[in-house]
């Protein structure tokens, strides 16, 4: 019987390429990303936002930002891919492309977004990209430079409680 290739598999080899030069990897993410867009829940503030994140095995999850009637209990798109890949066990990303409707400018995680990427490490790449599917690549350290991260637990402090 002959293997037989999804399109997600295949999708998933082009995306284990080197992500650099706008490759097929890097093209294949960032398509991801504009296809999760689509299915962005946001009717209250009509903003669209897909993201795709790149396990180190090529595997590939994709998220969109869901909005809640109570506003602060939404989820972007960034922290729905990586959740959706924590979940199936994958903890450490090679990359992750982000989309939106923004057409002048390059869409930019959020503040919590940048946070909740760096528990997974500095040193992956993010594809900040436009609806045409140009892109500019940066780190996750670019975006959050000075964070705190995990390793930050466990270095020496002063363990000293005053009473007032």
């Amino acid at each position: 019987m002959a293997n037989l290739q999804t399109v997600d598999d295949r999708e998933a080899e082009a995306a284990r390429a080197n992500l650099s030069g706008g490759d097929d990897g890097t093209k294949t993410l960032i398509r991801r990303s504009l296809q999760a867009r689509e299915f962005a829940y946001c009717p209250y503030s009509k903003f669209r936002v897909g993201a795709a994140v790149l396990a180190h095995d090529g595997t590939i999850f994709t998220g969109c930002n869901v909005e809640n009637a109570c506003y602060n209990l939404g989820i972007c798109a960034e922290r729905n891919a990586i959740s959706k890949a924590v979940s199936e066990g994958y903890q450490s990303f090679r990359a992750i492309a982000i989309a939106s409707d923004l057409h002048e400018q390059f869409i930019s995680p959020c503040g919590g977004c940048r946070q909740f990427m760096r528990e997974f490490g500095d040193s992956w790449d993010v594809f900040l990209t436009k609806p045409d599917g140009s892109s500019e690549e940066m780190t996750v350290g670019a975006l959050l430079p000075m964070s705190f991260g995990p390793e930050d637990l466990t270095k020496k402090r002063v363990h000293a409680i005053h009473e007032f």
